[in-house]
């Protein structure tokens, strides 16, 4: 195939990572294969010819979303024209929906080939986006295991490639011999402030009844933890390290619970919104489950508090068997198993690589 020019889009640092990986495996397939975009710096040292880093792009919170739309739209404009002007093989969309879709629609007729990767999960809300992907999309490539089938009773083609965390290798952890529980808050300062005080008290009620107990809490850059006990020792690092260190983790929902599954750590998942989110997420999300692990698979493997439900007593009743060895424990680890068999087996961004390089191959 002579030598590809791909044009690539990530708006977050997930997507950053995510799309470093895949351009290393495209280029192993075609070494002179030239990537142009939007993404972050762990795609520039693979070679990205960049247009806006992910520091511009990624956006939490709708007053931020608000403030920053002029310049948004201005970034969607040079895209739909850089996509225009310039010749490109393929356009790549990671993640990042309200950005992809909405660019994968713009540029509709120019009869750009375009793979997604990492998809919307209209499967949770806003299911009306499958509709986009169809029409605007002629690869779409999954990493949760019950996407696929999703996709397909709605007669939507979709490839599951395994999900990325199949292809972390945990490194070997020392043994920890006393009880050691972590608490993961959340990674933006909005979390924080829903979820602090409550982790903390919950704490607190454990200490209380077992008095060899440590507590570590993983603190992201760029928030604050407010109040923070001495007791509370805070741990820097890999996440996936510190889980496996931990006899226990109290998490608020997002990637943490599923990470807690990959290091075979059992976890207590909880989440509090505003009461308009609330309100909203309670007559617009139509999934069973908050925590991707209970999602992957299909059944309630941890306990999940939501809202009013994240009270300290509650949180600590159902921690305190997880912390000693138990029928509850037990069950949180052999449900574990299951969840991460279904991750798929390593070679996600190889499986990836490899799906596009084929289409294009099928479109010559």
């Amino acid at each position: 195939m002579p030598a590809p020019s791909f044009f690539i889009v990530a708006g977050e640092a997930s997507g950053d990572l995510h799309g470093s990986r895949l351009m290393r495996s495209l280029r192993a397939l075609l070494p002179e294969a030239r990537f142009r975009g939007h993404g972050g710096d762990r795609m520039v040292l693979e070679g990205l010819d960049l247009d806006r880093h992910i520091d511009q792009l990624s956006v939490m919170g709708f007053s931020e979303v608000i403030r920053k739309l002029p310049f948004m739209i201005e970034v969607m404009k040079s895209t739909v024209e850089s996509l225009a002007s310039i010749d490109f093989d393929r356009l790549i969309l990671i993640d990042y929906p309200g950005f992809n879709l909405r660019l994968a629609k713009k540029v509709q007729n120019l009869k750009l080939p375009i793979t997604y990767f990492i998809l919307p999960q209209v499967w949770a809300w806003k299911e009306n986006r499958i509709h986009t992907l169809v029409e605007t999309t002629d690869q779409r490539l999954s990493i949760f295991p019950f996407e696929q089938s999703w996709f397909q009773d709605r007669g939507v083609d979709v490839d599951f490639v395994g999900h990325p965390f199949a292809d972390l290798e945990l490194p070997q952890q020392p043994a920890v011999l006393s009880p050691q529980l972590i608490l993961l808050p959340g990674s933006r300062q909005q979390e924080i402030d829903r979820h602090w005080k409550t982790f903390v008290q919950t704490a607190e009620l454990l200490r209380r009844q077992n008095e060899q107990l440590s507590i570590h809490v993983v603190r992201f850059p760029g928030v604050t933890l407010d109040p923070l006990p001495d007791w509370i020792r805070i741990s820097t690092g890999n996440t996936l390290a510190i889980l496996q260190q931990s006899t226990a983790a109290l998490v608020a929902s997002g990637t943490a619970s599923l990470e807690a599954a990959v290091a075979d750590c059992p976890a207590v998942v909880c989440y509090r919104l505003s009461s308009l989110s609330w309100f909203l997420a309670r007559n617009l999300v139509k999934v069973k489950y908050a925590s991707m692990v209970n999602l992957i698979a299909d059944e309630p493997v941890v306990p999940e508090f939501l809202q009013n439900e994240m009270v300290p007593d509650a949180l600590a009743k159902t921690l305190a068997p997880l912390l000693a060895e138990s029928a509850e424990r037990k069950a949180i680890l052999n449900g574990y198993q299951r969840v991460r068999s279904a991750l798929g087996k390593p070679g996600v961004y190889d499986r990836a690589a490899q799906a596009i390089v084929s289409r294009m191959r099928d479109n010559a």
